[in-house]
């Protein structure tokens, strides 16, 4: 009996029961402009070049996704609309965004309670539609197929009909968008600049900077990339490319050190702190996946957010065929990295840090022995110490001017403002990303160049002396002087000059 059909295990087929499952799913932690950028994959996986997003507050509010990619038939359509439509396992084309077969129909039901997507391909146009208040009703996985004399209520469909092939997803009934506000409308316009801002630093790359890149209009208005490792600018800094073989597969590690906040036009200023993503906040790695930006701002605690290191972006640009060893979720927002990249990068992160050190290193810094800096900083057990350089050209003139006891009280003077330097407050205004501005009483002419100039050489005895030709002669390297060094030589044709 033992081979006979009475001896087998009983089986029974559980079918999950649809009302509760999706229901349960909607919690699955998708933020609103991270669903949208959740459906933008699918239309870049499917070869858009173009995508236009429109938001409606008014009315029955809704949420529509245009793209020109190339469509979907009508099986293609009932697969794309299937739960789980491929195997996390299954191989993926190169530049597929997708993974679980889950993006379109999470994304989507986690903001809103009825998904419809119109797709057109080879000349045929189908709908397809799920309605969770429909499967609520019949207790059942009911998906709605609406006819074509309704597709005309369906926003964009007149945009869809005019292109070749493309996709048309809409959101309406957004009942988790209007939870806890007045109404959905004013939700959804105030998501609008959310959505503009994490959109435009999550494709960036994708975007590019010329008309050859991927072009998302968000009601009308193109968005604009915005690059986190301030790419064009002069003073960026990048690194040594790493490269990692991991299974066959590269993943290419490119260190970035952001310019100082001093060396930022306002433009730039606030690229490098637009949203969500600030210059502290910022630091860390920047995981990409198909040029793709999935996660950002973290080291993964291989090193401290430290302040001295907030200039340091690290990009990391990884293929879908490595998903399985970064873990990545179904909202493609949390990965970590594998074994084989945390030893390059414990490897790499003491460079990366010393150079974002040196970047926002305190000015006073000896780093050339033949400058002459106010500021010395110094090297002590517990960190570093400041203090004033009393061999500067302009403390020793003054020191050749006074008598014994005046030069007791300039060194008293020199303490003091030593000893009162105000370092907790500088750190402050550094942390909070603010560009820390120079006295307006510093010197701005070269008459007041000059005239500083003219004391310091008379001191020393006169520009004729050694000492007094070897001080004109370094200007350059001596501070305040070196911060005009465009008119040195009017300062020094002045002294000379005079007899």
């Amino acid at each position: 009996m033992s081979g006979s059909a009475e001896a087998r295990t009983q089986e029974i087929l559980m079918a999950p029961f649809a009302p509760a499952l999706l229901e349960s799913m909607r919690a699955i932690g998708y933020s609103f402009e991270s669903a949208i950028a959740d459906i933008l994959d699918n239309s870049i996986s499917a070869g858009a070049c173009n995508i236009r997003i429109e938001f409606s507050p008014m009315g029955d509010a809704y949420v529509a996704i245009l793209d020109d990619g190339c469509g979907m038939d009508e099986q293609g359509l009932n697969e794309a609309m299937r739960h789980g439509s491929q195997h996390p396992s299954q191989e993926r084309a190169v530049s597929d965004m997708g993974r679980f077969g889950l993006g379109l129909k999470t994304a989507s039901l986690s903001q809103c309670r009825q998904l419809t997507v119109l797709s057109k391909k080879n000349g045929g146009v189908h709908a397809r539609q799920w309605d969770l208040d429909v499967i609520s009703d019949r207790k059942d996985w009911v998906l709605r197929c609406p006819r074509a004399e309704d597709f005309q209520t369906i926003p964009l469909v007149n945009a869809l009909l005019e292109i070749p092939s493309g996709t048309v997803v809409l959101w309406r009934k957004l009942d988790r968008l209007s939870a806890g506000e007045s109404s959905a409308e004013v939700a959804l316009g105030n998501k609008v600049d959310q959505c503009r801002e994490h959109l435009a630093l999550v494709f960036h790359r994708l975007m590019g900077t010329d008309d050859k890149g991927l072009k998302i209009l968000l009601n009308g208005a193109k968005v604009e990339p915005v690059d986190p490792f301030l790419a064009t600018h002069q003073h960026t800094q990048v690194l040594p490319t790493e490269t990692v073989i991991c299974e066959g597969a590269s993943i290419v590690i490119v260190p970035h050190i952001l310019p100082h906040l001093s060396k930022l036009k306002p433009k730039h200023a606030r690229q490098a702190g637009a949203g969500e993503f600030g210059l502290r906040k910022g630091q860390g790695l920047y995981i990409y996946r198909n040029r793709r930006l999935i996660i950002w701002g973290t080291w993964f605690r291989m090193a401290p957010q430290d302040e001295l290191t907030k200039l340091a972006r690290v990009r990391v640009d990884i293929p879908n065929s490595l998903d399985h060893l970064w873990t990545l979720d179904v909202k493609k927002s949390a990965a970590y990295p594998p074994g084989v990249v945390r030893a390059v990068m414990k490897r790499i992160l003491g460079r990366i840090a010393d150079t974002s050190r040196r970047v926002y290193t305190f000015r006073g810094r000896r780093t050339n022995i033949e400058h002459e800096y106010a500021w010395k900083r110094l090297a002590t057990r517990d960190g570093y110490s400041y203090s004033i350089n009393r061999e500067h050209p302009l403390i020793d003139a003054l020191r050749r001017r006074l008598g014994p006891e005046e030069v007791t009280h300039l060194a008293d003077v020199l303490t003091l403002i030593e000893q009162s330097f105000p370092n907790q407050a500088l750190y402050a205004d550094m942390a909070g990303d603010v560009k820390v501005e120079p006295p307006t009483t510093g010197l701005a002419t070269v008459s007041e160049l000059v005239e500083m100039a003219r004391r310091i050489v008379g001191a020393l005895g006169g520009p004729k002396t050694e000492e007094g030709k070897t001080f004109l002669s370094k200007l350059e390297q001596i501070e305040p002087f070196s911060n005009h060094k465009t008119g040195l030589e009017a300062v020094r044709e002045e002294i000379y000059r005079e007899p």
